[in-house]
């Protein structure tokens, strides 16, 4: 009975480390973005996307996110925003990072990652710079995508995880069947804009 005691919680062990999600929830880094739809809490891992996570906390310390919108919206897809203000007016932000999408992490439902630019032809140097471009913009997946992975890309560059929603995905699900349309040269934009009140750490 003992060792079947011991074997059991060495599996729960060892379970529970496969997912990069589940141990040490209290020392991941948690931010609370306060949506005209309700709260979400992301905690990230800024063990396995250090530059990306560090770069998302300079925005939130900034305050860079509040007043913006998440300004595109897709059912199956994702939803994304931290760039944009009301009237699709684009707000500035700091110089790009390095794209962390080798990390291990996967684009799975629930996951915030980086919104970069795609390549503007197929040559190294673009794909490259295209990778390196992420700024201030985000999404949260609503599915799950690996196709965005670095190994399925088509691009294979991928698109970088950075943390996951622990509490509040009903919002992020009530944000994604919101009313689109096109407007300005953008698609997929709410009729009705879904504001990013304030993002702070938690």
């Amino acid at each position: 009975m003992k060792r079947f005691m011991t074997l059991a919680l060495v599996a729960g062990i060892l379970a529970g480390s496969a997912s990069p999600w589940a141990q040490d929830k209290d020392k991941k880094p948690q931010v609370i973005l306060d949506t005209s739809y309700g709260k979400i809490i992301v905690a990230l891992n800024a063990e396995k996307a250090s530059i990306t996570s560090k770069n998302f906390l300079q925005y939130v310390d900034d305050k860079h996110y509040d007043g913006t919108i998440f300004h595109r919206v897709m059912a199956d897809f994702m939803i994304q925003g931290g760039g944009m203000e009301p009237g699709l007016k684009e707000k500035k932000g700091r110089a790009p990072i390095k794209n962390e999408s080798a990390n291990g992490l996967s684009n799975e439902r629930g996951t915030i990652a980086m919104a970069r630019l795609g390549p503007r032809d197929e040559s190294a140097e673009e794909v490259q710079k295209a990778a390196d471009s992420a700024t201030a913009q985000f999404f949260i997946n609503v599915v799950d995508n690996p196709r965005l992975d670095r190994a399925r890309a088509g691009d294979k560059v991928g698109y970088a995880v950075f943390g996951k929603v622990v509490d509040g995905m009903d919002v992020v699900d009530k944000i994604r069947q919101v009313e689109t349309t096109s407007r300005a040269g953008h698609k997929n934009v709410p009729a009705q804009d879904v504001m990013l009140r304030a993002a702070r750490r938690k």
